[in-house]
């Protein structure tokens, strides 16, 4: 008996196997090795998927608690921006003394990311509870004030004359820093 297989037939069976092969180790080759690459990518994907969904909540809730720091201590923040005016100043907290003088002194060295100038007062007040409501005064001023002692009184009759330093802090950015 004979089998009786045409050249086309012989030709597509090799044509058939040499694709088969191919297939196949295209798959073990290739295919494989990066779908495995694939899942370990995919893997790390989802972990910093996480990770920056975890980041950004913390933002968020970061970024809540700046807006309510900022909202409460909005008066402070403003109170930066604003530069000293000794003639504002002297009106705002008159009221505290019988007198009040203030001089603008030149500015001193920067601390810690602001521009500082120093203040001399001197002022005349009839009780030291009226120099103490001023320093109460002062934590609601339009400006952040230190006042640094030592504080000088000596009394003249019913007058106490006081003198005192104040140090005034801005923003950097204030016209008063040095450029």
């Amino acid at each position: 008996m004979k089998i009786n297989i045409s050249r086309q037939s012989i030709y597509l069976l090799a044509s058939s196997l040499f694709l088969l092969v191919f297939v196949l180790v295209f798959s073990f080759a290739v295919l494989i090795p990066e779908g495995k690459k694939y899942r370990i990518k995919k893997g790390e994907l989802a972990n910093e998927n996480v990770e920056l969904k975890q980041l950004s909540d913390f933002a968020a809730q970061k970024e809540v608690i700046l807006q309510k720091i900022q909202s409460e201590n909005l008066h402070t923040i403003k109170a930066f921006e604003t530069e000293f005016n000794p003639e504002r100043f002297t009106k705002q907290h008159k009221a505290f003394f019988t007198s009040l003088h203030v001089f603008k002194k030149e500015g001193i060295e920067d601390e810690d990311g602001f521009s500082v100038y120093e203040v001399n007062a001197s002022s005349e007040i009839s009780s030291p509870k009226s120099f103490y409501n001023f320093l109460d005064a002062l934590g609601k001023s339009d400006w952040i004030i230190a006042v640094n002692f030592p504080i000088n009184f000596k009394r003249e009759d019913e007058m106490i004359h006081s003198s005192f330093t104040m140090k005034v802090y801005n923003n950097k950015s204030d016209s008063n820093s040095s450029k």
